[in-house]
């Protein structure tokens, strides 16, 4: 029987537990386990890094969440890209990146991955063919794309860039953390690979650090699995289990993220204060109808460019009240940043700089009326 999504974001993973019947998981904070008999572990568990309850619940639910075989949980997102990158790629590999991404994700690759011998080369993810040019044949073996893109909410058409990805014979992977698998499900659209900082909206209460990989191949996921456990960077039993509490609302978190978002977007975009704003939901913006298309909402980010540059931008930032100046993004609480100078200073000076007169926001499910108030004062 298949269920709607809201009934897997609390059920996938979390039958009550078969001793006591206690409805939610427990947290099985241990890192060794009693063996039956040398060489047999119980129900296959013998170490932490190997394998935990807990974690595995976790690792269900996404899976069941993102429509894949296998979720794998890690310790950031970052810890997940980095996994997949060494399990996919090798040294003279090649990777076509978004021109505009996580600032996290772009020194993964400048920073670290290029100095051990994979190249990468941005490219507009939003045009296909621009994609298509960046793929060296013989030598891509990824196509990573972010939709939508952060920080500059731009959106690639998943399914046209997986035609891309698998006529080079790579494999198309997607960033799915501004989006949610609530709001979208890149492996319906051909995705070989979804990404997420689970830390984002998938936990939502800026309490946990975390990150996924669900796959749409099962052998790939077997390959990451034995990564994942090479590697270690898993994540944690407690973390596991508040991001798996976190899941249970993401459905109804996400549709107030939107009701907010859409409510301050329309605002933004009449104010003689601001030059543009940047959110799919808006019918102005370029990836509108691809939007439509492939998530069911838009989102709870907005970028905007202030209307009186640079110094404008920072004096909005620093004016907010309501809105609490700090990186990161999707807790139920509104977040203010300025890109250049926060998340994406790693890409300063790069393909990927962001513009000096960005403002960010993550738009949280407070009262509307509240975050309005605190944007028309701190726009000055």
């Amino acid at each position: 029987m298949s269920h709607g999504f809201e009934t897997l974001a609390i059920h996938a993973g979390q039958d009550p537990e078969a001793r006591t019947g206690a409805v939610i998981p427990p947290i099985y904070q241990t890192s060794t386990y009693a063996q039956d008999a040398v060489g047999a572990p119980r129900l296959g568990y013998e170490y932490s890094r190997s394998g935990n309850p807990t974690r595995d619940a976790l690792q269900e639910c996404l899976a069941a969440l993102e429509g894949g075989p296998v979720g794998l949980a890690f310790a950031s997102g970052l810890a997940a890209e980095d996994t997949l990158l060494r399990a996919v790629c090798q040294p003279g590999d090649h990777v076509v990146i978004p021109d505009d991404a996580y600032g996290g994700t772009y020194r993964l690759f400048a920073r670290v991955a290029q100095r051990w011998g994979l190249e990468f080369s941005p490219a507009k993810v939003s045009d296909p063919d621009a994609v298509r040019a960046a793929v060296q044949p013989g030598r891509t073996k990824i196509v990573w794309v972010e939709t939508p893109t952060n920080p500059l909410l731009g959106i690639a058409d998943i399914a046209a860039l997986a035609a891309v990805a698998h006529d080079a014979g790579a494999l198309l992977v997607v960033d799915n953390t501004f989006a949610s698998p609530y709001l979208q499900q890149p492996i319906a659209f051909g995705a070989d690979v979804v990404v997420h900082s689970t830390t984002k909206y998938v936990g939502g209460h800026s309490d946990v650090v975390g990150g996924a990989l669900v796959v749409a191949d099962a052998g790939l996921g077997e390959e990451l699995r034995y990564h994942q456990n090479a590697m270690g960077a898993i994540n944690g039993p407690f973390d596991a289990w508040l991001t798996l509490r976190g899941i249970k609302t993401l459905g109804v978190r996400m549709d107030r993220h939107c009701d907010n978002a859409e409510r301050l977007a329309a605002y933004l975009d009449g104010h003689a204060k601001v030059a543009q704003v940047l959110y799919p939901g808006l019918p102005s913006h370029p990836g509108h109808e691809v939007a439509a298309k492939q998530m069911r909402r838009f989102g709870g980010m907005i970028s905007f460019r202030a209307a009186g540059g640079e110094d404008h931008a920072v004096d909005i930032c620093n004016r907010a009240k309501l809105f609490v100046l700090a990186e990161s993004l999707g807790g139920v609480e509104s977040l203010i940043e300025h890109p250049g100078r926060m998340t994406h200073a790693s890409a300063a000076g790069s393909p990927l700089e962001v513009p000096g007169d960005l403002v960010r926001l993550s738009v949280g499910i407070e009262t509307v009326d509240d975050l309005l108030a605190d944007l028309e004062q701190a726009l000055g």
